[in-house]
């Protein structure tokens, strides 16, 4: 067999890109995306993004060059995942809520030479741009108009080339877009979600992405032409890969600008929606609303981007959704991890479903090798539940690496050929692999180790909170000790006080582990996507100085 080897016939590059074309023969007259009152059709959206890409090869975008887009969840953002790299350009979708700063920060690092900004973006993407330096060329500024939506002005600031239609309209719609010479080329370029406060430039290629996107759909089990409610920003790992996963299926895209519960619910009731994915503020929000109805019909919602509470994964489930879980990282472009549900567990009550639920579980079926170990002799920890250690990856889905940031890139990809994810997590004796905190996020009070994300999952279980974060707040005696800052339920009638939540954690958790501040937030900072800002609140409870000046009992 020594004569045979790989031909051109059989290693064309794998990509994404030509789930478009095939979704646009397959299910050319079924309807792909859904906006307000504006609806395209499978054939529709690959003839739009065809001449988009074209007019992007016109205007002097080249192979590797990277275009830029800040915007919702709206239909352009849609289209641009396929019309960017169609012609051979780097997505990078920035987050909509970074301040200008950051943003001007994020296009100079990445040398972007075009930027597609949201109407309601202009004057953050104009300050943006006005910080850059003299030295460094800013991107040419196209618009997206929203004609759907009520009090944007028509006239266009005259530091902006063109419009996104203008140039949706002259492309050319017989356009042979650019296909990747090699599958390793880049697709997209994200930048992590500034959860550590320095955010990196995460470089993804064809093969990670193609690859993402066939596992999400396999462990999600998503059948043919789902109805998908975009609650989970496309900027966000560019949706955990299924901007390009509901082409692959011929899904129905449901976008939406912004939203709270009552929106959710009238979308899911008015398009029959049957997926969506959100991070657990999003379950919280919709098992939390004073509207909570139980759902007419199941609606598959796939959770990640923060260890989930048992207590919020229950209460959501009681309404009709059915929560799958899993777990990713900006660096793994989507979900690696995933808690595959085994039958003989529905026979269980259901606290004892969310509490297996809430773990993170196995790898997915394209991801080589998942493994937590011990950080200092790299060895597997036991699977006792309770042994501490880093997660580590191997597999197709991992980045090619931090842009410009080679440092920062081999402290993660290690000789040893895993991916280190600075997540500090356990392995049940069933194989099942739980997250306990992020790597710096653990508090060490008296030479004990002690998870924030469970005594997190304790306060979730009081009846009276809506949001909490622990993080470590510094103390003479014991190095450090556990700060819980939480937000209360709206419709409270009574508050209850810093020593009554002690109290209620005390009963519950081991002494060491109890809370020994709370503050008390009307809400806590988060990220766009849901991820508490723990770095922030570290910052407040350092700021507060010792919270001790003397032996503490414990």
């Amino acid at each position: 067999m020594e004569e045979l080897k790989s031909r051109p016939a059989n290693s064309s590059p794998l990509t994404p890109l030509g789930f478009l074309d095939r979704a646009a023969t397959v299910y050319g007259n079924c309807t792909s995306i859904i906006y307000n009152n504006t609806s395209y059709t499978w054939s529709e959206t690959h003839r739009r993004c065809l001449q988009l890409a074209s007019s992007l090869s016109s205007t002097g975008i080249k192979t590797g060059h990277v275009v830029s887009v800040l915007a919702p969840n709206i239909p352009a953002m849609y289209e641009l995942h396929f019309a960017v790299p169609m012609s051979g350009a780097v997505l990078n979708s920035v987050n909509t809520r970074l301040d200008a700063r950051t943003v001007s920060i994020l296009l100079c690092h990445s040398e972007s030479k075009l930027l597609f900004v949201d109407t309601l973006s202009q004057s953050l993407a104009l300050e943006a741009i006005s910080l850059f330096p003299p030295n460094e060329n800013p991107p040419l500024l196209v618009l997206i108009k929203d004609d759907e939506d009520d009090g944007v002005s028509s006239t266009i600031d005259s530091r902006f080339c063109c419009t996104y239609e203008n140039l949706v309209e002259k492309g050319n719609p017989g356009f042979k877009w650019i296909r990747p010479e090699s599958e390793w080329n880049p697709i997209v370029l994200n930048y992590t979600s500034g959860t550590t406060s320095s955010p990196k430039g995460v470089v993804h290629c064809h093969r990670a992405v193609f690859t993402n996107t066939v596992d999400s759909l396999i462990h999600w089990e998503v059948p043919k032409q789902p109805v998908y409610l975009w609650t989970l920003p496309m900027f966000h790992a560019n949706g955990w890969s299924f901007t390009w996963g509901m082409a692959a299926v011929g899904g129905t895209n449901i976008c939406v600008r912004k939203f709270d519960a009552r929106i959710i619910y009238s979308l899911i009731r008015k398009h029959g929606v049957t997926h969506m994915c959100g991070a657990p503020v999003v379950l919280n929000m919709l098992s939390n609303s004073p509207e909570t109805k139980p759902l007419q019909n199941p609606v598959q919602i796939l959770t990640a981007g923060a260890p989930p509470p048992a207590a919020v994964l229950s209460r959501t489930e009681s309404l009709g959704f059915i929560v799958s879980h899993g777990y990713g990282l900006t660096e793994t472009g989507g979900l690696v991890v995933s808690c595959a549900w085994k039958r003989e567990w529905n026979k269980f009550p259901l606290a004892e479903r969310s509490r297996l639920k809430a773990r993170q579980g196995v790898r997915t079926l394209t991801v080589t090798e998942a493994d937590i170990v011990d950080p200092e002799s790299g060895l597997s920890v036991k699977r006792d539940g309770s042994s501490l250690g880093e997660i580590v990856l191997r597999g197709p889905c991992i980045m090619l690496g931090y842009l410009k940031d080679p440092n920062a890139t081999s402290k993660c990809l290690k000789e040893d050929g895993w991916f280190y994810t600075g997540d500090v997590g356990v392995i049940h004796p069933d194989g099942y692999m739980e997250i306990k905190d992020r790597s710096k996020d653990v508090i060490i009070s008296g030479g004990e180790n002690l998870s924030s994300v469970e005594v997190e999952s304790i306060l979730y279980t009081h009846p009276a909170i809506n949001e909490a974060a622990v993080v470590a707040r510094p103390d003479e005696y014991w190095g450090e000790t556990p700060c819980a800052f939480v937000s209360l339920k709206a419709e409270l009638t009574r508050k209850p006080s810093e020593i009554e939540i002690m109290d209620y954690c005390r009963a519950k958790l081991p002494h060491y582990m109890v809370p020994k501040t709370v503050v008390f937030k009307d809400e806590l900072p988060k990220t766009s996507t849901g991820k508490i800002l723990k770095f922030v609140l570290r910052e407040i409870a350092k700021g507060m100085g010792s919270s001790s000046t003397r032996v503490s009992r414990m």
